[in-house]
């Protein structure tokens, strides 16, 4: 049975999933980019984009799952590209490529329509402009029991939240503070309320926290 997985959100210390001053060339705002900088050494991120080596061990392994039976990916549309507002034409394909790695399809939520793209290698997006449940749907119906993915921002996860739609979120915590930006949590008591916080896991660049759905 498909389950839905919010998996290596990687937030600051002080709980911000992107800087301030997000623009179209810096979309996760000032040193937001220092966020994700413990998955880029891994093997399994290596293996992601089509590169030899990388680095095992416990961050490995937590990005390692992130790709394992995943049947569909949701993501919001700051996750898709740079381009805000009407799609005024069709040359950005998102930030992977001619042949991202995917190689499902991705629902992008949005509020302007956008024929889907299919990039040739079982990567479809999708562009949802209905909200959350029917990307919910459309992920399930496609995903063939596999798992889906829900990637970011910050307001996407909220969204799936707030729908109860999660089984699972894990978060590696990144010890920098931003001090300001989008924030992952925004009333963790109630956001969390049907979820049960795991013993968390540190490594020696992230602290990983796993949150299951009760």
């Amino acid at each position: 049975m498909s389950k839905f997985l919010a998996l290596n959100i990687s937030v600051s210390e002080d709980g911000f999933m992107a800087g301030p001053n997000q623009t179209e060339t810096n979309p996760v705002g000032e040193n937001g980019n220092l966020l994700h900088r413990w998955i880029f050494p891994t093997e399994a991120f290596s293996a992601w984009i089509g590169k030899p080596g990388g680095a095992t061990g416990i961050d490995n392994d937590y990005v390692a799952r992130g790709f394992q039976n995943i049947g569909a990916t949701i993501m919001g549309r700051n996750m898709f590209g740079p381009v805000r507002g009407p799609w005024l034409d069709d040359e950005w394909k998102g930030w992977w490529g001619d042949a991202p790695n995917f190689q499902h399809p991705v629902f992008i939520l949005t509020h302007y329509p956008r024929e889907s793209i299919d990039m040739g290698n079982g990567t479809i997006f999708h562009f949802v402009t209905e909200g959350v449940e029917v990307a919910h749907e459309m992920s399930l119906a496609v995903a063939n029991g596999k798992d889906i993915r829900v990637g970011g921002g910050a307001n996407t996860l909220q969204q799936f939240l707030e729908a109860d739609l999660l089984d699972e979120i894990h978060v590696a915590q990144v010890p920098i503070k931003l001090g300001s930006g989008e924030a992952l949590f925004t009333n963790p008591e109630l956001q969390l309320k049907n979820f049960e916080k795991l013993e968390p896991i540190v490594s020696p660049a992230v602290v990983h926290q796993t949150y299951m759905r009760n």
